[in-house]
């Protein structure tokens, strides 16, 4: 097999798990990537057969991998490289405790939109509350 062994951050980029190689790497620093209980470094070798605990967008997403892939490909061709084992109930979590709980999110009258900084702080902080919810959760 020439393909034995590969890059965490590579294959999550291969298969567009992540947009781009550089979010994939900042995901294992940042400690969203996971494989059982041990966080992983962008530079972790996996293989087929590793499962993957992928903390993405407030989702903490599990796939089983089939292939290892040596280059990006389409959506379509990437899908049997990885089995989606992620719960039906987590999928679903934001359907029965976010929508309609919480007030939109509201800016200053004339305000106009974000820019790119403000966009990116803001994103920072709800993944930081999201992250926060993971850690408790797992420490429980």
């Amino acid at each position: 097999m020439p393909n034995e062994k590969m890059r965490v951050d590579k294959w999550l980029w291969n298969v567009r798990i992540f947009k781009s190689r550089s979010k994939a790497t900042d995901a294992c620093k940042k400690g969203r990537i996971r494989i059982g209980e041990n966080t992983v470094k962008p530079s972790t070798l996996i293989k087929p057969g590793d499962k993957l605990d992928v903390r993405k967008d407030g989702y903490m997403l599990e796939f089983k991998i089939n292939e290892l892939i040596p280059r990006r490909v389409s959506a379509t061709l990437a899908e049997p490289c990885y089995d989606n084992v992620t719960p039906e109930e987590e999928l679903n979590k934001f359907k029965d405790w976010f929508i309609g709980k919480a007030p939109p999110e509201r800016r200053e009258r004339g305000a106009g939109r974000p820019t790119k900084r403000e966009r990116r702080e803001i994103d920072d902080f709800k993944d930081e509350i999201f992250l926060d919810e993971w850690f408790e959760s797992d420490s429980e």
